[in-house]
């Protein structure tokens, strides 16, 4: 009996180090931006696999310019055909905190208006959710590189502040509800 399930274990540890079940990347739009990030994701079934990815920035920025957060994107996504390779369509979760402000801009897109960050600065958090589409293209057995686009919903909650570098307090409990981007990101995967 104890070689048949000594049989039995080896067999199951020998399928699950021939597919990939798990993954590790690194969003390289979001290191763009000076965002330290790093994402796992781990196969629940041939075509279904649970994604998370979390963001830090807590920098500061020259010319009293003011970006910091973090954030996490929980989601799972559904492959086309096999986990970790071509199409694949995802729903996602998101979640953070914010405090950001002095960044000179002029963009008003889906009815939010960011350039009220040019002269003020912003300090809150938000929660929302979206749908995604994405791609991945096999570098080799471990490496994978990956494009993913998602829009959907955020609440947000805030405090303004008269300038960017100032604590003086002009609103408090403000909300604000944003429809448009949530994701976008080109990952650098390593698969195991």
């Amino acid at each position: 009996m104890r070689h048949v399930f000594v049989s039995v274990c080896l067999l199951l540890t020998a399928m699950a180090l021939k597919a990939q079940k798990t993954a590790l990347k690194t969003n390289v739009l979001s290191d763009g931006f000076m965002n330290i990030n790093a994402g796992v994701e781990v196969g629940i079934s041939p075509r279904l696999t649970f994604d998370a990815i979390g963001e830090f920035n807590a920098w500061d920025l020259s010319h009293n310019r003011r970006w910091k957060h973090w954030a996490v994107q929980p989601g799972v996504r559904f492959w086309q055909c096999d986990r970790f390779s071509g199409h694949f369509v995802g729903a996602h979760l998101h979640g953070g905190q914010f405090n950001i402000g002095g960044i000179k801009n002029h963009i008003s897109f889906l009815g939010t208006d960011f350039s009220k960050l040019s002269d003020a600065r912003f300090q809150g958090w938000f929660v929302g959710g979206g749908v995604s589409y994405g791609y991945a293209w096999i570098l080799d057995k471990h490496w994978n590189i990956e494009g993913e686009l998602g829009i959907g919903y955020s609440y947000t909650r805030y405090d303004r502040f008269k300038c960017a570098g100032c604590g003086r307090k002009v609103e408090a409990g403000k909300s604000h509800h944003y429809v448009g981007p949530t994701k976008a990101a080109l990952n650098i995967v390593y698969l195991f």
